[in-house]
């Protein structure tokens, strides 16, 4: 019988036939162990461990405890059930006792482990590289960027375009603040654009002079986070000419409007990830500041699903515009806003983009739903009422609804029945049966879909 630390224990003869089996333990029982008896050892053990059981009643003949050596069983099932064996000789005719412990809870623990270091790993060396794209992109980018500490505004790094713009050597640079960058005059306003980024997360661009320098910068900075630390990165460019700091204001009297504007504005890459927002967005969206939508996909916020904003970047791509999109705003905190999209694709340029307008039509969809619009519905199924039961009545408007409603996903996909289907959360074939159904659209099977 097994001792209370063990959950199998043998009895095997000298010639290493098992005599007697004791499972102490109910989860070896349920992986079907313990039909042994008659049966030699070695051939209860799968062939890597034969070797171990040979050297256990090799060493248990000398009348002395043995080393715990490893085994795996072959599991009816055909599994492996590893378990620890130490084996004692109790009789002179040669009988030995094995007692075992199930290692399987052990192995899952190490098999965890393993798995959670290799993933650790693996982010390890995502970081790795994500850190020296990094490197590689600050170092040869064309445009003076400085990066410094949000809080002190001392600057931590300078990238090489900025060193040839400043024209003193990074360790010099690296000594000093912001503020001792720039011209004594111009610091009451970098004092408040780093308030206003610290606080928005963005600021727009001013004109500066560097410190000892006759010539004007300008000077446009942005919050991010790195870790624990809470960093500004700040680009320099120079205005050349009085027109190009014409349209350095216009572009940020531009800006300004954009950012003031009551309805949603985005801009994203060809992806549909943002580049921008303005705050009305955010706002939409229940976001305090741009930088947790930038880089983000736009369909995280906007859209049924993911259907909305291919549909929006496909017409965007083939028409160049799109007006009077009906979809939603989803805010992180849950809430729903019905809302109209207009859009239009800047696909030429150093930097193709889409932008949108997204403006609520909570009141507009009111008035879409106004009883002046569905009366003629409504007036035939109120014409029924006296002829035709209640449950008929019901079930007739639901017909409606349901018709209605597949016309609108129609509409919205621009005749995409796999995409309505999606939009609706029906199958394809679901769809098509209810479009037998009301005789809508041509039924002749799509390419590609």
């Amino acid at each position: 019988m097994a001792d209370r630390d063990a959950d199998v224990a043998l009895v095997v003869d000298k010639s290493g036939v098992i005599r007697d089996v004791a499972i102490g333990s109910e989860d070896l029982s349920n992986a079907g162990l313990g039909g042994w008896v008659g049966v030699p050892w070695t051939d209860t053990v799968t062939s890597d461990s034969r070797h171990k059981v040979e050297e256990l009643m090799r060493e248990a003949a000398l009348k002395r405890p043995t080393r715990w050596r490893e085994v795996n069983h072959i599991a009816p099932s055909g599994g492996h059930v590893p378990v620890r064996y130490s084996a004692l000789q109790v009789r002179d005719d040669g009988r030995v006792i094995a007692f075992g412990r199930d290692l399987r809870a052990l192995a899952n623990l190490q098999q965890q482990f393993v798995d959670a270091q290799m993933s650790i790993e693996r982010d390890y060396e995502r970081l790795r590289q994500t850190e020296l794209r990094y490197r590689l992109l600050f170092q040869i980018a064309s445009e003076a960027i400085i990066i410094a500490d949000a809080t002190t505004s001392r600057i931590t790094e300078v990238n090489p375009a900025a060193l040839a713009l400043i024209g003193e050597p990074s360790k010099k640079i690296a000594a000093q603040t912001l503020f001792e960058l720039i011209d004594a005059a111009d610091a009451p306003a970098l004092q408040d654009l780093l308030a206003t980024v610290r606080s928005t997360g963005a600021g727009e661009s001013i004109p500066v002079r560097l410190a000892g320098l006759d010539r004007k910068f300008i000077f446009s900075a942005s919050f991010f986070r790195q870790g624990s630390s809470a960093l500004i990165l700040a680009r320099l460019s120079p205005v050349e000419t009085q027109a190009s700091e014409g349209t350095q204001k216009a572009n940020a009297r531009l800006v300004k409007i954009m950012e003031g504007l009551p309805d949603g504005f985005v801009v994203t890459d060809l992806d549909a990830r943002i580049l921008t927002a303005n705050i009305a967005f955010l706002d939409f969206a229940q976001l305090s500041n741009q930088e947790q939508a930038r880089g983000q996909p736009l369909h995280k916020w906007l859209g049924r699903s993911c259907v909305d904003i291919n549909v929006l970047t496909a017409n965007l791509r083939e028409h160049g515009s799109v007006g009077n999109f009906s979809t939603i705003v989803r805010g992180a905190y849950g809430s729903l806003e019905e809302v109209e999209v207009a859009a239009v694709a800047v696909l030429g340029g150093e930097l193709p983009c889409f932008g949108f307008v997204i403006r609520s039509s909570t009141t507009r969809n009111a008035a879409k739903l106004s009883p002046a619009n569905l009366a003629r519905p409504v007036e035939q199924l109120t014409e029924l009422v006296g002829w035709v039961s209640l449950k008929d009545l019901v079930r007739e408007s639901s017909y409606l609804i349901e018709k209605l409603c597949i016309e609108a996903a129609l509409g919205l996909t621009g005749g995409n029945r796999a995409s309505a289907a999606e939009m609706l959360g029906l199958s394809r074939q679901s769809l098509y049966v209810k479009l037998r159904r009301y005789g809508l659209g041509d039924l002749a099977p799509e390419h590609g879909g």
